[in-house]
């Protein structure tokens, strides 16, 4: 038997592994990272926003948890921006929206009501064709 030069080590850490999804950067916490740290020492300002589109060497990506719990040191101020685009939580009403479109797309497709065509598709004039939940609806126009 040959033996290899590197040792057990290069049979223990697999070096094509590598995970798409950004880890938070503190020591032991392996949580999935949703906001950047980021340091202004001019201003002794830490900056905290969202994730940033890539990582880079001089910031920090936190988890929701350490990014809640985060300080800074006294003197310093914390800046926390915030994503405007979507709500921290979704509402009760966005919840019930994805239940009600949930139970529509699995509803069984409806047969019409029978020779005279009185079935529930010839309810909308507008609506041409379904598949699923999408609908082809005629232009206004024609």
């Amino acid at each position: 038997m040959r033996e290899c030069r590197r040792g057990p080590l290069k049979s223990a850490v697999p070096s094509n592994i590598v995970s798409p999804v950004r880890r938070c950067s503190r020591t032991a916490c392996g949580r999935s990272a949703v906001a950047t740290l980021t340091y202004v020492y001019a201003d002794s300002t830490a900056v905290l926003g969202p994730l940033a589109t890539y990582a880079e060497p001089h910031c920090y990506d936190l988890c929701a948890e350490h990014s809640e719990r985060l300080t800074a040191p006294r003197g310093w101020e914390v800046v926390r921006l915030t994503d405007g685009s979507a709500p921290a939580r979704p509402s009760g009403d966005d919840l019930e929206a994805l239940a009600n479109a949930v139970r529509e797309a699995a509803r069984p497709p409806e047969r019409r009501g029978g020779p005279g065509g009185n079935g529930p598709r010839d309810a909308d004039p507008t609506e041409v064709g379904r598949r699923g939940h999408l609908r082809v609806l005629r232009s206004p126009d024609s």
